[in-house]
């Protein structure tokens, strides 16, 4: 007998009879009971979504997105009903990759070797070993993935389509293979059957306590946790750099923060943060903190905290947070520390903003901006990647008949709408490990932070959704804003464009699309891991790495084959980058300066939660 065969003598390679022990149940009675006490948590926790509903404080919307699902899917199946032989192409193509996966079965169950490549799958949610080594298990686990790869091909391979519309349909085909994962269900997960065996049920018992207890968090909508909320407190063990809010208004507070050398740049930093998020993300604790980073640097740092907006808000559009947001946060500088020229980072949306405003201001001759970072900016959405599905004329209409009711986007909204671009990481091993397993999340500051969503004013949202998503007009020079068309081209100050690797926010192609929309020297710079981590990258941990390169011309791939690989974090990079614009220093500034504070950083309107 052959090393390959002996492997497989008992049937499955590496299968023991004796191992099916963890799945037989030993104390009936038990688990009957803490059924029937599961039972009556998840009654608890429908009464907690139906409560607000009975009482007319909610109202669902289920029937649009499902309706523009099935609307998408119908198009996908059109095609390959609409003619008998696609017809049969399509069924010859499932049945054949089932009976490879017989075969494939019965070779292993008379203990013939398989190619481990036939076995084996790069998925993290099957790590558990009985996924392969049990019959039962291998058996799911194999046609989840043959299902599931053929319903991605039948989508990729119709024809016909438009872009956005096969866009929509792989997205959600994805959605709907990672909600059916075997991984979800305890009958079909080993961990979760033997867990359940294991406690007689005591698991689901302490899971749909859970579950109940985050829907009424949610007042009536799941609020999935994802991290354990208890142990963290804004101003306490976060965001806790020593500052002061020396300046408010209806839209932001301004934040200063006190100075730790003995002297500064002369050039103070303002940083335009998303508002679709929190500020927080760059100052999450002292070892982590890219504010207090910055501050350690030399930077005069200043940070726009923007308010969480409610009905009040409804009419703040893109002028507002332009004019009221960084407009506001440039006076207040001034007046705290007599410099009219800055340096200025914008995240994300809020690099969107303040590239906006940038070209507003050229178009305005307003030249107190000198220079701007963008991190993980679009300003070019060509290439948005997935967010790009819930954006078509259709569904903002939706969307803005919604927010019209109530002045604002609630923040689990977009929230939920970010999760859902990596639902295999970050909602369905929440609700596995969280219901299913019944186990806390463990503590983690970026999760917190991530889950303290923020709302959205209606005109603010409906605009950026308009103009940036659906119609590109920032990258066309088409956007108008205080009654003017403005361009990025007339942007002619030094820009410092980071990308990160792995967005799925802001992909790295549509990031470096962007660079060419500028009118001045545009400094492109590739992070490694993603939207968060690879801005949230300090060098004290010697993380990850980035690429620096010449001009960012042509394509991504192009630039990246001639780029330098550097080892570790980039800001000693971006800092460099600052002083080269302009190394004068100056004594260090007292935070608010003639200004009298209002109150400690990090203010009250980052504590307000949606």
């Amino acid at each position: 007998m052959t090393a390959e065969k002996a492997e497989g003598a008992t049937g499955f390679a590496g299968f023991d009879p004796k191992s099916v022990e963890p799945y037989i149940v030993k104390d009936p009675e038990s688990l009957a009971i803490n059924m029937a006490r599961a039972a009556e948590q998840l009654g608890k926790a429908a009464s907690a979504w139906l409560a607000p509903r009975e009482a007319g404080e909610k109202t669902d919307s289920f029937a649009e997105p499902v309706s523009d699902m099935v609307k998408t899917l119908s198009k996908v199946s059109e095609y390959w009903l609409s003619d008998p032989r696609r017809t049969l192409e399509a069924q010859t193509h499932l049945l054949g990759s089932f009976f490879d996966m017989w075969s494939r079965t019965l070779q292993r169950m008379a203990g013939d070797a398989v190619d481990p490549a036939n076995l084996q799958r790069n998925d993290k949610r099957f790590a558990d070993e009985d996924w392969v080594k049990n019959p039962f298990f291998d058996f799911i686990r194999q046609a989840y993935f043959v299902t599931s790869d053929w319903a991605e091909r039948m989508v990729r391979d119709a024809e016909g389509l438009d872009d956005h519309t096969r866009h929509k349909a792989a997205f959600y085909v994805r959605q709907i293979a990672s909600a059916l994962s075997p991984t979800n269900f305890i009958t079909t997960n080993p961990q979760l059957y033997r867990e359940t065996v294991a406690s007689s049920g005591a698991n689901l018992v302490k899971g749909m306590q859970m579950l109940a207890e985050d829907i009424a968090a949610g007042r009536g909508e799941l609020r999935l946790r994802q991290t354990d909320t208890s142990k963290f407190a804004i101003g306490e063990n976060i965001a806790i750099t020593p500052g002061k809010v020396i300046a408010q208004n209806d839209v932001c507070q301004v934040l200063q923060y006190e100075a730790s050398t003995e002297t500064v740049l002369k050039r103070p930093l303002l940083i335009c943060p998303p508002w679709i998020n929190k500020f927080y993300v760059l100052d999450l604790n002292p070892e982590k903190s890219f504010i207090k980073w910055a501050v350690d640097q030399g930077q005069t740092v200043f940070v726009i905290s923007w308010v969480n907006p409610d009905e009040r808000h409804a009419s703040k559009d893109w002028e507002a947070y332009a004019r009221e947001g960084i407009g506001f946060a440039l006076d207040i500088i001034e007046q705290a520390t007599g410099e009219r020229e800055v340096n200025s980072i914008g995240y994300c949306v809020g690099g969107t903003l303040l590239a906006a405003t940038l070209a507003l201001h050229a178009a305005e001759g307003d030249e107190r901006i000198r220079s701007a970072t963008l991190f993980t900016t679009q300003v070019d959405f060509t290439h948005a990647g997935d967010l790009k599905v819930f954006v078509d004329d259709d569904q903002i209409r939706h969307l803005e008949a919604n927010m019209s009711a109530t002045g604002y986007l609630e923040g689990s909204k977009m929230a939920s709408a970010f999760n859902m671009l990596r639902a295999s990481e970050l909602i369905w091993p929440y609700f596995v490990n969280n219901y299913l397993k019944g186990q806390d999340p463990l503590p983690f500051d970026l999760l917190y932070w991530n889950s303290d969503s923020t709302r959205m004013p209606a005109a603010n949202h409906s605009f950026y959704l308009r103009n940036c998503y659906l119609e590109n007009r920032l990258s066309k020079g088409e956007m108008v804003l205080a009654g003017r068309r403005v361009s990025l081209g007339d942007v002619k100050i030094p820009i410092y464009n980071l990308a990160t690797k792995e967005d799925h926010i802001a992909p790295a192609k549509s990031v470096f699309l962007g660079s060419s929309s500028f009118g001045g020297k545009v400094t492109f710079v590739l992070s490694g891991s993603g939207h968060i981590a690879g801005v949230v990258n300090p060098p004290a941990r010697s993380k990850y790495q980035y690429w620096t390169g010449g001009a960012p011309k042509g394509d991504i791939e192009t630039w990246m084959g001639k780029a330098k690989e550097t080892a570790g974090s980039w800001w000693p990079h971006w800092q460099g980058w600052v002083e080269r614009l302009d190394k004068r220093r100056v004594p260090a500034r007292k935070a608010g300066g003639p200004l009298n504070s209002i109150e400690e950083a990090p203010g009250s309107y980052v504590r307000v939660r949606a």
